[in-house]
């Protein structure tokens, strides 16, 4: 081969790489360094020349640059490939820096750049394992087939499974399929947060899961554990002795306490019990106020009871279960004969009744304007006259009123008296929601259990951990109410002493779930709503809801829904409604 030919080679390549986006500086390239010159489209010769000649070279070209070799080699080739040994490099380019103006700073072979990314893996592979040995959640990453890839030190000893038993093995082998929440997130591809699961007997933890996903794509899931098996055996103890307790109080003499009814520790509820202990020392009328249901009445009933007035009666007058016609009476009292059906000797109203004591006023938001007018007077002048009677009658009875409505809202709107309202409004005391005080639903829920019991001559149950859980991640919208409610049915339904989540309201059954738009949302009929904007938990909330409405008629809500019954089906078994 002459050089005339070697000539024409080379700047035939020259031209074929000139293509390409940075031809390189080969006197920037290292000694250690053996480039080759390769064109795959008709059968060619490839070039190899040793760097150690090419770096006092400046011939122009030279600077066609392709891949780097082992020793220098002449060789004719087809455009297929020709096995030089039976392993041996691939096409493989090294990576050319510039660097602003498009100079060149230097190359760096392929292999030294796959060293180095090993390397950077390795480094970052370290810092991963580090992180999940000093966390103190138990860490299991699992691949999209569910093959345990990485299991922390703290999983190990929460589950007694040591590392080395069982990476690379499918998680499955050492749990049961139908409690894994991994594999659960892999075929949803949904994360779960703050939820309850026990993955083996007598194992309790909180778990928050998510999926790896890349490109669309889901690789495999993380979930991080949080071990509560001891808070919850610690939660029984505490709740069972706290009924003992209660019990033996009981027997030996009444609580002396009139809140000692009022049950809860949390800070919410502390404070509304220690600002009721002041009010109940004074003469002043107070308004109580909360959302239906968080026990107004019970706080009426202790401000009484620790008042100077506890051994006069406490008279109850709900103002919203009244007939408008009736209230009147019901309120003063009348004289014999003063109407149609009236007795004859006539008959004391609660504000008589309560002389000495406490009339406490219920809703009293529903109490009608003419009413508010001669309620007022009695306020202010101490004395008032019964329906049909000339002798005005002086009463000593001090007012207590609660309502679950909001009372400026309707002085603005003309539906109660401003002067009223102050009269009434002089000390308020607002009772929290539930939903406020989450800290205290294990401890109601005992108690509610226990008198429903004794009540309904059942068994003292105990409650599953996964039912103290949905209670917790419930939103009570009937408050202390609702949960009597729900306990009472508890107690009745709860076979063999315990209480599962079958037996809870299918409102308390609704996963928590993270607000996601739904891929396969119901239909648009479906709520009169857009169903792309639907989230999970709304659609939920909407079956949950028309469930409740037609008394669990599958047929009767998927109608209403404007779904097919396999539709409705199909979403019960989705979100795990039962």
């Amino acid at each position: 081969m002459n050089s005339l030919f070697l000539a024409d080679l080379m700047e035939r390549n020259v031209k074929l790489l000139s293509s390409k986006p940075s031809p390189a500086d080969t006197s920037a390239l290292s000694s250690s360094s053996h480039l080759v010159l390769i064109q795959n489209s008709q059968p060619t010769e490839v070039l190899v020349r040793d760097s150690r000649n090419l770096r006092n070279s400046t011939d122009s070209k030279s600077l066609a640059i392709n891949l780097t070799w082992e020793r220098p080699l002449l060789a004719s080739i087809d455009t297929k490939a020709l096995p030089f040994y039976q392993e041996h490099f691939g096409d493989f380019r090294p990576v050319v820096i510039l660097d602003d103006s498009g100079s060149v700073l230097g190359v760096i072979s392929a292999l030294e750049l796959i060293d180095s990314l090993l390397k950077h893996c390795e480094i970052m592979n370290s810092f991963f394992k580090t992180l999940l040995d000093t966390v103190n959640e138990a860490v299991t990453v699992v691949t999209k087939e569910g093959t345990v890839s990485h299991w922390n030190s703290v999983a190990q000893d929460t589950y007694s499974i040591p590392q080395q038993n069982i990476l690379g093995k499918h998680i499955a082998d050492f749990f049961k399929q139908e409690t894994l929440a991994t594999l659960k997130i892999l075929d949803e591809g949904r994360p779960v947060r703050q939820s309850y699961h026990s993955p083996r007997p007598g194992t309790h933890v909180l778990i928050n899961a998510s999926p790896v996903i890349y490109d669309g794509t889901i690789l495999g899931a993380i979930s991080c554990e949080q071990d509560v098996t001891q808070i919850v055996r610690l939660n029984e103890k505490l709740t069972n002795t706290s009924s003992e307790l209660r019990d033996l109080q009981k027997k030996i003499s009444p609580p002396e306490d009139p809140f000692a009814k009022i049950i809860g520790k949390g800070q919410s509820i502390r404070h509304t019990i220690s600002v009721a202990r002041k009010i109940s020392s004074s003469e002043a009328t107070v308004l109580i106020t909360g959302e239906s249901g968080v026990g107004k009445e019970l706080f009426a009933q202790a401000i009484h009871m620790a008042s100077p007035r506890a051994k006069k009666p406490l008279i109850t007058l709900n103002c919203g279960a009244i007939p408008a016609a009736l209230f009147e009476s019901e309120l003063f009292g009348y004289h014999g004969g003063a109407f149609t059906g009236a007795e004859r000797k006539g008959k004391p109203g609660k504000l008589e009744l309560a002389h000495g004591g406490t009339l406490f006023l219920d809703e009293v938001g529903e109490l009608p304007l003419g009413l508010q007018v001669k309620l007022l007077r009695v306020l202010q002048d101490r004395c008032f006259y019964r329906l049909g009677g000339t002798e005005p009658i002086t009463v000593n009875t001090r007012i207590i009123a609660a309502t679950n409505r909001d009372l400026e809202k309707m002085m603005q709107t003309g539906e109660f008296r401003e002067d009223f309202y102050y009269r009434l409004n002089v000390i308020t005391l607002e009772v929290p929601p539930l939903r406020e005080r989450t800290e205290d639903i294990p401890e109601l829920a005992q108690a509610f259990l226990h008198e429903s019991a004794l009540k309904h001559n059942r068994p003292m149950p105990s409650l599953d951990p996964a039912v103290i859980v949905a209670f917790l991640n419930y939103h009570w919208p009937g408050n202390v109410r609702e949960l009597h409610n729900v306990a009472e049915r508890l107690a009745v339904l709860a076979d063999e002493g315990i209480i599962e989540t079958k037996y809870l309201p299918l409102a308390l059954k609704r996963p928590k779930v993270e607000s996601l738009t739904l891929s396969n949302p119901i239909p648009s009929q479906f709520g009169r709503a857009n169903s792309k904007e639907l989230t999970i938990s709304s659609e939920i909330e909407k079956i949950c809801g028309v469930l409740e409405k037609t008394h669990g008629n599958k047929s009767a809500a998927a109608k209403l829904l404007g779904i097919s019954r396999g539709t409705l089906y199909y979403k019960l078994k989705q979100y795990n409604l039962g």
